[in-house]
């Protein structure tokens, strides 16, 4: 009996000396803007900038990441959605849901170079380095004699051209992950509660993944290609689902925040970051089978979109403002 006794008050003991994998460190303020939700965020490392979609407040937000503060605001958007930086080329391309296109920006001056005319309503970016194409979903309104549907745009980032669209049976698609071994791109199909797997080079859905039974409105995913699992968060209940990536078979299904709009893997820790409304669940990849949550740190009411910079060990989480609460990004710290 001693013995066991001894053995709790030592668990619980380490339970509560452990560090938890994001300690926060500061707050970026942004007291100008309204109510409304940000979307996705993108990263300039060498420049030293991150860029944050402030899509309901019409701006793209630039902030230097050595001073933690605000240099620049980008206003001439409608519904900034997401974002991705070339470097090699100095150019900033945002998806403009109420444009709808593509926009491109000058990386020193901010200033519009060029657009990109889509379908429906611009959202997703995803990056193909391989090929320097571009991924953007859009969805497409419909009628009683035209049902809703969803193009996923691939585009030429060098030439700034559209090259096609890849016609999706889903009146959203939200969230992809592109494969790095081969030519599969993996999206959920959120009005279907399936994850859609698309053949890159022959720019066709090749399977459909149903996830129903265990939840509904997929929004946010993260890829451990490595391990071959994929994982998707639904709303209705809110779980994070993985997913064998060769199968499509639901391997773990688990309990989470509610709310996402985003998910985060990081390779390294073999974690699962999950932002969502009020807190940030943290989830760890103890082995291909088995997940745990270690974490359920302490976010803000909506503030559930998030990027993980690697290299910099630092998390950056956007808040949006709310009652009294002014808008800002928090900056948290990776623990090991």
């Amino acid at each position: 009996m001693c013995v066991g006794v001894l053995l709790f008050v030592s668990a619980i003991i380490a339970w509560g000396q452990r560090k938890e994998p994001l300690s926060f460190v500061q707050s970026i303020p942004l007291p100008w803007l309204h109510d409304g939700d940000f979307d996705q965020f993108a990263v300039d490392l060498e420049g030293h900038r991150l860029f944050v979609a402030a899509e309901e407040n019409s701006a793209v937000e630039v902030i230097d990441l050595r001073a933690n503060k605000l240099i620049h605001t980008i206003s001439d958007l409608k519904a900034p959605h997401s974002i991705f930086y070339r470097r090699d080329l100095n150019k900033l391309f945002v998806s403009d849901g109420g444009a709808p296109e593509l926009k491109i920006y000058d990386g020193d001056s901010y200033n519009v170079v060029g657009n990109i005319k889509l379908e429906g309503n611009p959202d997703l970016i995803a990056y193909d380095p391989s090929t320097n194409y571009m991924y953007v979903t859009n969805s497409k309104p419909g009628d009683s004699d035209h049902p809703s549907y969803s193009y996923i745009s691939v585009v030429d980032s060098t030439s700034s051209e559209k090259l096609a669209d890849i016609k999706i049976d889903s009146a959203h698609v939200d969230a992809m992950e592109l494969e790095k071994s081969g030519p599969r791109m993996f999206v959920n199909m959120s009005s279907r509660n399936a994850v859609g797997v698309i053949d890159r080079q022959k720019r066709t859905v090749v399977a459909t993944w149903s996830i129903a039974q265990e939840g509904q409105q997929n929004l946010a995913m993260a890829f451990d290609e490595a391990s071959h699992r994929l994982f998707t968060v639904t709303r209705k209940p809110a779980k994070l689902i993985v997913l064998d990536s060769d199968s499509g078979k639901i391997i773990s299904s688990l309990p989470c925040v509610d709310m996402v709009d985003g998910a985060v893997f990081d390779a390294s820790s073999r974690r699962i970051y999950v932002p969502g409304t009020e807190f940030v669940d943290v989830f760890h990849e103890r082995d291909t089978s088995h997940f745990d949550l270690i974490a359920h740190v302490q976010g803000a009411f909506r503030a559930k979109t998030a990027i993980l910079i690697p290299q910099l060990n630092q998390f950056y989480l956007a808040v949006p403002h709310h009652g009294e609460k002014s808008a800002e990004v928090r900056v948290f710290k990776v623990q090991p």
